[in-house]
């Protein structure tokens, strides 16, 4: 009887035993490059969002259409060369009940952010052309003709959006551009209002406005513009599979961006004021918030408020997944408390560089200080939560808005996001670094890649691994997981495929339009390859002419491929001759070390490799490929003592960008 019970225990182990260790290979899923339908999961967490937000509040609705005047008649806006600039009818699809593949949120922004026309903002006295670029183009009515305020991204755009105010109120004369701040969709198309400014017009703009333009379009332009057009979505078709927009606007028009130094600097943080052909208008500056150089402003006779880019109908970012220098939250609160502090009592209009305006005192009031403080909210819990020994990663899950503030649309994450602001709170104080020795110094994606799949045992049971998460809906553990196998393996087609699954779902559930535009064109590139089209150049003519002799030889050295000509020691005298405008400058170029430095304003008198004199403009054409240096002397159009094969061989390790560099494949 013993003998029977001990072999029955036996076998009785040896089946669960057996049952524990059978395989537990799934079948294998074959993943096509397809789009995908929405997954229960998303469906379901978008939906949990039509029991947060009060959808039946039509408040947003209303203010968007309010004072319509008139809109373009044909949709498509076209450049001087024959290009399309922008057309409007690319987001008519933005219609109705939201997709399963949206974000009902982010569809019920997109929604208001593709309203367009002329708008009446106050009487005849303030307009608003909307929906016509990225950004609004606003107007105030002067005494002798407009004020105009931020002529869009292209001149394209700006120039249509004035031939619409002269059709409906006669051709006036412009007396005066207010450049808001120094993002190029506020200012690049000031070229397309030439044929209607006055002879002595001025322009307007926060001190450290011209150069903060031309140094973040010109010095890290080239990688910023790249992840742009991930950022805006600029690569995928506009439907409800791709882009719906950037929650901040449409999207971007297309064309050569120009601009125009001002003739006034506004640079008094607690306020000053002067009269522009009649309007008497009230200033401050606030640098450091949404730009490098911003400013907002009121219209105390019409009780009118400019807030800029300060508030938007969206939490705003900072730090904008394009890439950008850290903007500081408790700044920004700052400005925001002192414009209530200034005018919050008399407002009875706020309009603003995106989105709609807000009619009413109490209206306005409370939105300013929800706004205020959303900022203040993230700043203040990033640092404290910091000072708790919390890193990024963690701060990002831990932080949330409180629900008086959350619940407010206009403090949503369509453009900005609280996850990214609190790490951006964190690096603007931290840095990088999270204070993790692991962290210090880890391996590159590529070698991570690599020791993650041997360490979890192939790239099949990578996948296995991986599909099990996808089938529960963990799109950001997949995510994470399968990145690992596309950056050891870029060959592996089912890795590229079920990521891009994968980014696709997390694109579907994003209420933030740049990150949905960052998953989903993730996705379509994982799935496709880059799609090249034109050879893309973020220095535009006015960028490169308005740039100091300072920024242009430090671009020029930023260009020099150092890590592979350590050993070159030049030095290089430069005689800067008369042009237009430019006064006659000298400078030296010190190569050493793989470096680059400028010496502004002097020579070098020991050791001279050359002396070059010519004009700024050959210079241009040196960086640009267009002429040689031997083709510049032969032409006269440079002079050059020393050593004509030292310069040579210089400028020929100027590096050039690849504007189509992967992103999301090593």
């Amino acid at each position: 009887m013993r003998k029977i019970r001990i072999t029955f225990i036996i076998a009785f182990l040896t089946i669960i035993y057996s049952c524990n260790n059978t395989p537990t290979t799934l079948p294998q899923i074959i993943r096509t490059k397809n789009q995908k339908k929405a997954s229960n999961f998303t469906i379901e967490k978008n939906n949990e969002l039509l029991t947060k937000l009060n959808f039946e509040d039509s408040t947003d609705f209303i203010n968007a259409n309010q004072g319509l005047i008139d809109t373009l008649k044909i949709s498509r806006i076209i450049n001087p060369d024959g290009s399309l600039s922008y057309d409007t009818s690319l987001f008519d699809f933005i219609k109705g009940s939201h997709p399963t593949t949206t974000n009902p949120s982010l569809w019920r922004q997109s929604q208001l952010n593709a309203i367009h026309g002329l708008f009446r903002v106050k009487d005849d006295r303030i307009l608003q052309v909307r929906g016509y670029d990225l950004a609004n183009m606003s107007l105030v009515r002067s005494d002798n003709g407009w004020i105009v305020i931020d002529p869009l991204t292209t001149p394209a755009t700006a120039k249509k959006a004035m031939e619409l105010v002269n059709k409906n109120f006669g051709t006036l004369p412009i007396k005066a551009i207010l450049f808001t701040h120094s993002h190029v969709d506020h200012f690049g198309g000031v070229r397309g209002l030439t044929d209607f400014i006055d002879d002595d017009y001025k322009i307007l703009a926060p001190e450290g406005f011209f150069d903060s333009s031309i140094s973040e379009n010109v010095m890290a332009g080239n990688a910023m513009s790249r992840r742009a057009s991930y950022m805006y979505g600029n690569i995928m078709t506009k439907d409800t599979l791709g882009t719906l927009g950037s929650g901040l606007g449409t999207t971007t028009s297309n064309g050569i961006t120009g601009i125009v130094e001002p003739t006034i600097d506004i640079k008094e943080e607690q306020g000053e004021s002067m009269n522009i052909d009649g309007v008497n208008i009230e200033f401050i500056y606030t640098p450091e918030s949404e730009a490098p150089a911003e400013m907002m402003f009121y219209f105390r006779d019409l009780k009118a408020f400019c807030q800029s880019e300060n508030v938007s109908h969206t939490l705003h970012n900072l730090y904008t997944l394009r890439g950008a220098q850290v903007r500081n939250g408790q700044k920004w609160s700052k400005y925001i408390d002192l414009s209530i502090s200034k005018w919050g009592d008399q407002a009875e209009i706020s309009f603003g560089s995106h989105h709609w305006p807000t009619w009413g005192n109490d209206n306005i009031l409370k939105f300013l200080k929800k706004q205020r403080d959303t900022y203040r909210y993230i700043h203040d819990q990033t640092l404290r939560l910091s000072n708790q020994g919390y890193t990024p990663r963690e701060l990002s899950s831990m932080i949330q808005l409180p629900d008086s503030l959350s619940n407010e649309f206009y403090n949503r994450d369509y453009y900005g996001t609280v996850k990214h602001n609190t790490k951006a709170q964190y690096q603007l104080y931290f840095g990088w670094f999270d204070g993790n020795p692991a962290n210090l110094n880890p391996l590159t994606p590529k070698k991570s890649g690599k020791k993650y799949v041997e360490a979890i045992g192939g790239a099949s049971k990578l996948l296995e691994t991986a599909q099990k998460s996808f089938d529960r809906g963990e799109y950001q553990w997949v995510a994470e997981l399968v990145n690992n196998l596309v950056f050891a393996d870029t060959t592996n087609t089912q890795a590229r495929y079920l990521l891009a699954d994968t980014y696709e779902q997390l694109g579907y559930q994003a209420e933030s339009g740049p990150w949905r535009n960052f998953y989903l064109t993730g996705a379509k590139e994982l799935r496709n390859g880059i799609h090249k089209t034109e050879s893309v150049s973020t220095a535009s003519p006015d960028m490169t002419a308005g740039m100091s002799n300072e920024l242009y030889f430090n671009y020029l050295g930023m260009q020099f491929k150092g890590t592979e000509n350590s050993n070159l020691d030049y030095n290089f005298n430069i005689n800067l001759t008369q042009e237009g405008n430019r006064i006659p400058h000298r400078l030296a170029l010190i190569v050493s070390n793989g470096a680059v430095t400028p010496r502004m304003d002097k020579h070098v008198s020991e050791n001279v490799t050359a002396t070059i004199t010519t004009k700024r403009i050959s210079f241009d054409k040196l960086m640009s490929g267009e002429s040689t240096v031997q083709d510049l002397i032969d032409s006269g159009e440079m002079e050059l003592e020393g050593s004509q094969s030292a310069f040579t061989i210089f400028m020929s390790k100027l590096d050039t960008f690849n504007f189509w560099f992967n992103i999301v494949l090593p």
